[in-house]
């Protein structure tokens, strides 16, 4: 058992993450603690977004991302059929995010797959937010 110095709760060590450099072989913040670390990082600081740009022009990371994709379109090919139906209908976006009413930069949402020209226009968080009420419907 080891204590988290960030949320102070005692957890089990396989809760954190090894770290060769410390005195257990393990690092003191949780691996919880320390996603919501990286996450706030990556969000609020310009050089963690660099260097994760920079990460992903490695060439194992390149193919990694192939790999996913070509998995991705294997697994969904009526999502993918949709993308690209609404690419080649080169759709002209509003000028607000449908979701929120900001003004800011929009991505197209397929609320059903079936119809690919039926798209509402989204602003990156409320497609987050979209996508995930979406793939809650999906497993019920």
């Amino acid at each position: 058992m080891k204590r988290c110095f960030k949320c102070g709760l005692e957890k089990s060590i396989e809760d954190f993450y090894v770290h060769p450099q410390m005195g257990d072989g393990h690092l003191n913040k949780c691996k919880a603690c320390t996603r919501l670390d990286m996450r706030v990082d990556r969000a609020t600081k310009p050089r963690v977004r660099e260097y994760d740009r920079n990460r992903a022009k490695l060439p194992h990371r390149k193919a990694q991302a192939a790999r996913i994709t070509k998995e991705w379109r294997a697994a969904y090919p009526e999502r993918q059929k949709a993308h690209n139906a609404t690419a080649r209908a080169d759709l002209e976006a509003p000028a607000q995010c449908e979701g929120c009413g900001l003004q800011r930069k929009l991505e197209k949402h397929h609320p059903d797959y079936s119809k690919p020209l039926l798209v509402v226009w989204l602003c990156k968080p409320c497609h987050a937010i979209a996508d995930k009420i979406r793939r809650r419907l999906e497993v019920v």
